[in-house]
């Protein structure tokens, strides 16, 4: 039998900084940028306690908490960190999937005592990197995420689908990733508004309000039953670089320089890493929060920065944005290279929002 584990590490964001700073062990404390627009990228358990959380809008986080200690993210840290952290999962057990900087799933099934061998995992966490976590294990990566994070900070919480049924049930289908705010508001609307309900709910019924394919898997999804494999490799399909303004800007002129920069960090990147891709696109999401995407596909792939840079400015004159603009975006996709999932690299968008 699968016995799958996913590793969640506390507030990691925090936990680094903290390790920098022990003065504010036990102070409430939130990663965040500094721009009008930034948000929470992670708060510590006693930021918590007031509401803050990540994604809140760091200037709504101040007035919750207004003696928290607001420290910038260091993204180059946390990868480093995550690195370390990744590192150690890989010593100890064969097959693990990285997911982001701070959480991956480790499959435990080969092991006589998986929740020994978790144990070993957790123990050898905090003693390499000073760093905590939390895991889940269950039989599949659904129950295990969802385990992961139920006792959180420092928990490790071990459930089979029928006992996460029973526990999660009387929670409401968000709890349960890929499950939407849309998709919970319409649940809602008929009458479904924990997992036990959208579990119990006749297939037809189900059917009738998405659709065959996604009702059924939004009941499937309630009952636990999750299939997907533990994958250690990735492809690297795209890398893109995007950066949200302070405040809106409005026409080419203020917007050239942007994408001139923006295009210009991302092909150096690829330069670096040996990587090209045929297909430049551009991203631009309007002051009233509507997002566009425009591409091209070559007839070469290419990290040139001339080359996308050109591209990218093209596609922006011909969409020639007819509202100020929030957010900017360029990105290369069709990337030639397959990438060992050893974890996750400067691709991931870190930017100052």
């Amino acid at each position: 039998m699968r016995c799958i584990a996913h590793v969640d590490m506390d507030a990691f964001y925090v936990s680094v900084e903290l390790q920098r700073r022990p003065d504010l062990v036990g102070k409430p404390v939130v990663v965040a940028g500094t721009g009008p627009r930034a948000v929470v990228t992670t708060a510590s358990y006693e930021a918590r306690k007031f509401g803050v959380f990540s994604a809140t809008p760091a200037s709504r986080a101040r007035r919750l908490c207004p003696d928290a200690v607001f420290l910038p993210p260091d993204f180059k840290l946390y990868r480093e960190r995550s690195r370390e952290v990744m590192a150690v999962m890989r010593d100890h057990v064969e097959r693990v999937e990285v997911v982001g900087l701070d959480e991956a799933y480790l499959d435990l099934s080969q092991f006589e005592r998986p929740k020994a061998a978790a144990r070993r995992v957790k123990l050898a966490i905090e003693e390499s990197t000073g760093l905590g976590c939390s895991i889940g294990i269950g039989p599949s990566k659904l129950v295990a995420k969802v385990a992961s994070d139920a006792e959180k900070p420092d928990g490790f919480v071990v459930l089979t689908r029928e006992q996460a049924c029973e526990r999660f049930g009387p929670s409401p289908p968000g709890l349960i990733p890929g499950i939407g705010p849309k998709t919970v508001a319409r649940l809602a609307e008929h009458g479904v508004d924990t997992l036990a309900k959208l579990g119990a709910a006749p297939e037809t019924q189900l059917t009738s309000w998405f659709g065959p394919r996604l009702g059924l898997h939004l009941r499937r999804l309630a009952r636990f039953e999750h299939e997907s494999p533990i994958t250690t490799m990735r492809v690297a399909k795209s890398e893109s670089r995007e950066t949200t303004f302070d405040y809106d800007l409005r026409g080419l002129d203020a917007l050239t320089p942007v994408l001139e920069r923006l295009a210009g960090e991302l092909c150096a990147t690829l330069d670096r890493e040996e990587r090209r891709g045929p297909t430049v696109g551009i991203k631009v999401r309007l002051d009233d929060f509507s997002t566009h995407t425009r591409a091209r596909t070559l007839d070469a792939p290419t990290n040139d920065r001339a080359v996308v840079t050109g591209v990218a400015l093209e596609l922006l004159r011909d969409f020639d944005p007819p509202r100020p603009v929030r957010l900017l975006g360029v990105r290369v996709a069709g990337l030639d290279r397959t990438a060992e999932a050893s974890g996750p690299g400067d691709d991931q968008m870190a930017l100052a929002v």
